[in-house]
């Protein structure tokens, strides 16, 4: 073969392949690697978004509302010290608040108000790799899982709480039925209610490149790689959809017919897969986390009406 085409497949490997995983990698760790404590820290994720800041700045007005009743709170878990807020509102029942990717525990405030209304005492954590708490993988949920988990034996143990529920956003939903499915979790923990549930991760990071306007490929099978290589997680073969026939406690699914993200179709596939007790309640407005905001008097009626009807 003559030397020039040898210079060019060399150079098309050096300038066309190789850029490709180390732009593959640059995005993987600005989606899923706390690469700094300011990176997810506790301010609002999304400030140029006026609805996303109003949501942010509800949910600090619940919390100076409700500051007496509030204990901060600490555990280790898998070895990193995780920090949370727990609101006493003097109940024998809690709900565990588990935000999305980005979010801190200051963002669960906006979702606190119907337990209270429930009288449910209210727990708000930081997710590890977010706000005070330690770590710098996501693995989305499938390590996660144990840190929920270790909360609820915090507030079964030292706060003497029989009765524990769950109220996920996004991926905090997958890591709350993740929990619920793990066969070590306790009887304590009775249901949850799941905003904006999606079938795995894959899928999920798919249609934000779809909806980006950006190539699907390689960027997914490359950032599918390195979540695997450096956390475990197999997020294209296994996720809620593969995990929900294991759940045998009741499950909310609360979900927007205009979310891109978590495509109606996809938790549709995840409701009817599920074999425990469920529902499944549809709104018409609202993007991707963004319900409660566009409906919140029905919001937090079905979630108050969901677990009255549990009796918890």
């Amino acid at each position: 073969m003559p030397v020039w085409i040898w210079i060019i497949i060399i150079a098309v490997i050096v300038f066309g392949v190789l850029p490709l995983p180390i732009l593959a990698f640059y995005l993987y760790a600005v989606l899923l690697v706390r690469t700094s404590k300011k990176k997810w820290g506790r301010e609002c994720s999304i400030p140029d978004d006026e609805e996303y800041q109003r949501m942010f700045d509800i949910g600090i007005a619940w919390d100076q509302q409700y500051a007496s009743y509030k204990h901060p709170v600490e555990i280790v878990s898998d070895g990193l010290k995780l920090v949370g807020e727990y609101f006493d509102f003097g109940s024998e029942t809690s709900v565990i608040i588990i935000a999305g990717r980005m979010e801190s525990l200051l963002y669960s405030y906006y979702f606190a108000e119907p337990y209270r209304r429930l009288g449910y005492n209210v727990l708000v954590i930081d997710n590890r790799a977010h706000g005070l708490s330690e770590g710098r993988f996501l693995s989305l949920g499938f390590k996660e899982y144990r840190d929920i988990l270790r909360w609820g034996e915090l507030l079964h143990d030292t706060f003497h709480q029989k009765n524990i529920v769950i109220h996920g956003i996004c991926i905090g939903s997958s890591v709350g039925l993740f929990a619920l499915c793990a066969p070590e979790c306790p009887s304590y923990f009775r249901a949850m209610a799941a905003e904006g549930m999606f079938t795995c991760f894959k899928d999920n990071f798919v249609n934000h490149l779809i909806d980006g306007h950006h190539p699907v490929q390689p960027a997914t099978f490359l950032v599918t790689l390195y979540i695997r290589l450096f956390t475990g997680a197999d997020v294209v073969h296994d996720g809620p959809l593969y995990r929900i026939d294991k759940l045998k406690k009741p499950i909310l699914f609360l979900h927007s017919k205009e979310d891109v993200f978590s495509l109606p179709s996809e938790v549709q596939q995840v409701y009817d897969r599920c074999q425990s007790q469920k529902k499944l309640v549809w709104f018409e407005k609202g993007a991707h986390s963004r319900v409660r905001i566009n409906a919140p008097e029905r919001y937090d009626e079905t979630v108050v009406d969901f677990f009255r009807e549990l009796c918890i």
